[in-house]
């Protein structure tokens, strides 16, 4: 018995830290989030603003205010739904992502 709750409880573990990795995974998320509005390399402007070049420090500040609704302009609403499906975590990834474009 105490066996099978060690064994369960190393499974559980090992299967929160795949989670955690693959959610801190920031160039995971910018391409799934970010890529298609500002590019594989960040310099697309054709429908948003390039974010290469920017900081990281900048691009967390960025989002933090899209996902409280205090920051933005022409693209907004796009920006802040996105925001909203992130978690802190998750923005300092991209943001850190970002920082090395």
């Amino acid at each position: 018995m105490r066996r099978t709750v060690i064994v369960s409880a190393l499974a559980l573990a090992l299967a929160f830290a795949a989670t955690t990795a693959l959610a801190a995974d920031g160039k995971t998320l910018y391409t799934a989030k970010c890529q298609s509005c500002h590019g594989a390399d960040g310099t697309k402007s054709i429908m948003s603003k390039p974010v290469k070049g920017m900081k990281a420090e900048a691009v967390v500040t960025a989002m933090e205010g899209y996902k409280a609704k205090t920051y933005g302009g022409s693209k907004k609403a796009t920006m802040e739904n996105l925001a909203a499906q992130m978690s802190s975590e998750d923005i300092k990834a991209v943001a850190a992502y970002i920082g090395k474009l």
